[in-house]
């Protein structure tokens, strides 16, 4: 089995493969001070959950933005496995061309996300991620990696507004009855779940037009997508497991390397 591991700033989603097949996810907070040891209690509770065992896993792929938390999943994989896990990042294969100024600063999610994506929808596409920042990516017809847009995820956006406005406080994320709110909490709703659908569309919109106004799809994808997506018009499709099948893909262009 495969294990893929994608680790975001604020949630960490895992996944089992066997095959081709994803098997069984789970998603839990990401925390970077947890150590390979912590973390593979955590794994062996989720496995025992589905009747798995850690020795059942053959090979590991991590995706993370964290890089504590990428040293200890490496740890983890060569105390706990005994062999090298593929861990997204220069010089693995991605079977992408990223057309960025330089390549090395794009987040390995972001790559992960356009294989999957281009894999799964072709192209021209674009991928809207909603995590704790909003990645905006273009791949192109031929399945380059154009570039895109980040911005503020929407928890991030509506805990800016809470800390500097001494009168408000917070409210649940969830859409209001009305975009006219009648009092302060569904006011605050409206802002914050429209404005970022607003915000979505319009970046998408824009980046359409400079791809020449031809995009077969939209993706959304991540953790905070429920919060908002239906709202955005520009949306076409979801796919929460994106980033996992992105891994999956990855390993697999990258398999014949690692086994020699």
């Amino acid at each position: 089995m495969l294990l893929a591991i994608d680790v975001g700033n604020t949630q960490t989603v895992i996944g089992i493969f066997e095959d081709k097949e994803l098997i069984s996810s789970w998603r839990i907070s990401t925390d970077a001070d947890k150590t390979a040891d912590e973390l593979i209690i955590i794994l062996s509770d989720f496995l025992s959950l589905k009747n798995f065992s850690l020795s059942g896993i053959k090979a590991v792929a991590i995706s993370s933005v964290v890089p504590h938390s990428t040293m200890a999943l490496e740890d983890l994989t060569r105390r706990y496995f005994g062999f090298e896990p593929l861990v997204i990042g220069p010089g693995v294969k991605t079977g992408i061309s990223i057309q960025y100024d330089n390549p090395r600063e794009v987040g390995a999610d972001r790559i992960v996300n356009a294989v999957a994506a281009y894999e799964a929808y072709g192209g021209p596409l674009i991928i809207v991620d909603f995590g704790t920042a909003a990645t905006f990516c273009a791949v192109s017809k031929n399945g380059e990696y154009l570039g895109g847009a980040i911005a503020p995820g929407i928890e991030i956006s509506s805990d800016a507004l809470f800390n500097k406005a001494a009168r408000l406080s917070r409210v649940d994320l969830q859409k209001p009855k009305t975009v006219i709110g009648k009092n302060t909490v569904s006011s605050l709703q409206s802002g914050i779940i429209y404005g970022f659908a607003g915000q979505v569309d319009a970046i998408v919109s824009r980046m359409k037009e400079e791809m020449g106004g031809k995009v077969k799809e939209v993706i959304a994808t991540g953790g905070l997508m429920e919060l908002v997506v239906d709202e955005c018009k520009q949306i076409t499709k979801r796919d929460p497991l994106l980033t996992l099948n992105g891994l999956k893909i990855i390993w697999e262009r990258n398999v014949d390397d690692i086994c020699r």
